[in-house]
């Protein structure tokens, strides 16, 4: 602010004299001469005392000892605005403390060199009351009737306070944007989205961390370069910016500083302001949500084949048990026919062939049954070295001239906890597929094993369970290989790819029934024109493993039969071609058969007579009764009768409530006649001894 001249209000100021035209002679020349000097001087005093009051400014007139000799109307407003402030007598008693060296030092000056000024002083009015303003200090000279004239000062005070607020204000303001400014650098910076910004001429001018990882080029590098380099579809979009403020440009694909290209989705927003416009850029990576939703995918295709692999199991399940009675009752009746006829009769010719195709057809429901994991395998320690090479024996009988089967077992393997008879079951599957797959052409299958430490995304996609340690099992072929439609129905009960009359379609379905119920799995690897490479994971056992011979003969152990008086035997069972062949079968071994198609009425005869039998065998599925409720209520009637329950249908949940009532053992049917006996024979020779 420049300095004020308070020139003009200084009374004591010479001023030109303008004398009259002609100058009077004489003494009456100076009586005119003084006259007109008062008056000159009065009406200068006058203007001074008009201006002194008017002015818009506090205005004090401050002698040599800091006392107001003089101060306007402003002065007193500003520095008593009431009655009982303290009074407008002194300068210095206002200026506050921090203030009055600069003060003194104005005053000193002034005297020094006429004029002198102190910037933001502030004057204390009262405890709630303060004048911050510039002191603007002018020294005149008072003339007095006798002597030299007095120094005195003319005093301005102009109140700086609504310039300092609206400083204070601006500054404000400006640490408020410079904030401002400095949050949005930093969720820029810290932002998940790659955020680019670019001129009107599309030259980058922010590029934000995540857009230097996403697109691998450093900010130095990016800025100033062209949006194309990294966008080159978004570039062409941004001619949006005349239709609206926002756009969504959904998924494009994006380059990398060194070419290579990703899925980003992309959107913008344009922005106009008086240095022209800015374009904001916001791309977000799609890979990992690519990623997850190709996971996704692949577990909903794993729900939907385990539903249908449930719903097959049912159905699989609910047709066993009347198919499984026809069965039992062609298989006894065959045998027995077998035994009433003579050696070399053209009739026993016929009769081994029904055998032949009778004992196929079971073994179709087992394979079944073991699709839809309704038997259970007898698990334990084995080798799986040892059972590959016994089905080593029995592939290499088939196995055509032109393949070769190469097989890799280390002997330092671990035990893994199966059923031996379904482990070469489904690598006797696996390898007969192979076979079939390779035809008549020259090839090879390789059955190779190893142990294994699945990591976390294999679990998850087969299912395994997780920090478990699996022995794999591997075979693959030569042959043509599989395209992925066929692929997906590979497990599917009874499709094939083989034609009519020479497949059944269950291979492949037993060998994945096979390792669900092993707690294990089954991963498929084939392209057309490179084989297939089939692996199944087997869990290792905890203990040492067990012969396979030596299992196989411990699940077909027999009891021998016992001496003495004939056993009585209750059948119940709701076909009556199964209770008849049961009767003439057991009747031929020694043993008094009852036999019942009606469970209430093998109830009420038990009941009637508890002592009166050694076993009772009933079926479990019964129109409108289940075996399991025979089973308690024999055991209410006579606890310590042996009691068995016999079905084509045995689930996990049925063998659990009938040993949960106290049944003795499971027949699953259609059983072979010496194994039907031999577990007759040996309930009731246990409960002799």
């Amino acid at each position: 602010m420049s300095r004020p001249d308070l020139s003009f209000l200084d009374p004591f100021a010479p001023r030109p004299a303008q004398p009259p035209a002609q100058a009077p002679e004489g003494l009456a020349a100076e009586l005119e001469m003084l006259r007109y000097s008062q008056a000159v001087a009065e009406s200068a005093y006058e203007r001074f005392e008009a201006l002194f009051a008017s002015v818009p400014l506090a205005l004090m007139v401050v002698d040599e000892h800091d006392m107001v000799v003089q101060a306007n109307s402003m002065a007193h407003r500003s520095f008593q605005p009431t009655e009982r402030d303290r009074p407008l007598a002194a300068l210095m008693p206002f200026v506050r403390e921090q203030d009055a060296q600069r003060v003194r030092k104005a005053f000193a000056q002034a005297e020094v060199e006429g004029r002198a000024e102190a910037k933001e002083v502030v004057f204390t009015i009262n405890d709630g009351a303060r004048i911050t303003g510039d002191l603007h200090i002018a020294r005149i000279e008072a003339p007095q009737p006798s002597g030299p004239p007095q120094p005195q000062y003319l005093c301005a005070v102009i109140d700086q306070g609504p310039l300092l607020a609206e400083r204070q204000a601006l500054q404000e303001r400006n640490a408020q944007l410079h904030a401002s400014e400095r949050r949005l650098e930093t969720v820029i910076n810290s932002a998940l989205d790659a955020i680019i910004c670019v001129d009107q001429h599309q030259r980058i001018t922010v590029f934000n961390p995540t857009a230097a990882a996403l697109f691998q080029c450093s900010a130095s590098d990016a800025l100033g370069s062209t949006l194309d380099r990294f966008l080159p579809d978004a570039a062409q979009a941004l001619a949006f910016a005349q239709l609206a403020t926002q756009a969504l440009l959904g998924e494009m694909t994006a380059l990398t500083a060194s070419g290579r290209e990703l899925a980003v989705e992309v959107s913008v927003s344009f922005e106009r302001h008086a240095e022209g416009e800015t374009t904001t850029v916001f791309a977000r990576d799609l890979t990992g949500r690519k990623k997850a939703e190709a996971h996704r995918n692949e577990l909903e295709a794993q729900l939907r084949e385990s539903h249908k692999m449930q719903a097959v199991g049912t159905m699989a399940g609910g047709i066993a048990h009347d198919f499984n009675n026809i069965l039992g009752a062609i298989l006894g009746n065959v045998e027995l026919a077998k035994a009433d006829c003579a050696a070399g009769s053209p009739v026993l010719e016929s009769l081994q062939e029904i055998d032949k195709a009778g004992r196929r057809a079971r073994d179709l429901v087992r394979q079944i049954l073991t699709f839809s994991r309704n038997e259970a395998p007898l698990r334990a320690a084995v080798s799986l070295a040892e059972v590959a090479h016994d089905t080593e024996r029995l592939l290499r009988v088939t196995l055509p001239p032109a393949i070769a089967l190469h097989m890799q077992l280390p002997a330092s393997l671990p035990p893994v906890l199966a059923d031996a008879t379904q482990v070469e079951q489904a690598l006797l599957n696996l390898c007969t597929n192979a076979v079939h797959a390779i035809g008549a052409e020259r090839g090879s299958i390789h059955v190779e094993a190893a142990t294994v430490q699945p990591d976390h995304r294999l679990e998850e996609r087969l299912g395994l369970a997780p920090d478990t340690g699996y022995v794999a099992l591997t075979v693959r072929d030569t042959g043509p290989g599989m395209d992925a439609a066929t692929q997906e129905r590979i497990f599917e009960p009874f499709f094939t790819t083989k034609p009519v009359g020479q497949g059944t379609g269950l291979g492949l379905a037993v060998v994945h029934g096979v390792m669900r119920t092993h707690e294990g799995a089954v991963d498929v690897h084939s392209s057309p024109g490179h084989g297939s490479r089939f692996t199944l994971y087997f869990p290792v056992a905890e203990g040492p493993a067990q012969p396979a011979a030596a299992q196989q003969q411990q699940q077909q152990a027999q009891a021998t039969a016992a001496e003495g008086r004939k056993r009585h035997v209750m059948y119940v069972d709701d076909d009556q071609a199964l209770v008849f062949l049961v009767q003439r079968l057991l009747r031929r071994r020694g043993y008094e058969v009852s036999g019942y198609t009606d469970p209430h009425e093998a109830t009420a005869a038990l009941r009637a007579a508890p002592q009166a039998y050694d076993l009772l065998v009933t079926d479990y599925n019964m129109p409108g009764f289940c075996g399991v409720d025979l089973v308690r209520e024999a055991r209410s009637i006579r606890p310590g009768l042996p009691v068995a329950l016999a079905s084509g249908y045995v689930t996990a949940e049925i063998e659990q409530a009938a040993l949960a009532e106290g049944a003795r053992a499971l027949i699953h049917k259609p059983n072979d006649v010496e194994e039907l006996c031999a577990t007759v024979q040996r309930l009731v020779a246990g409960h002799d001894s």
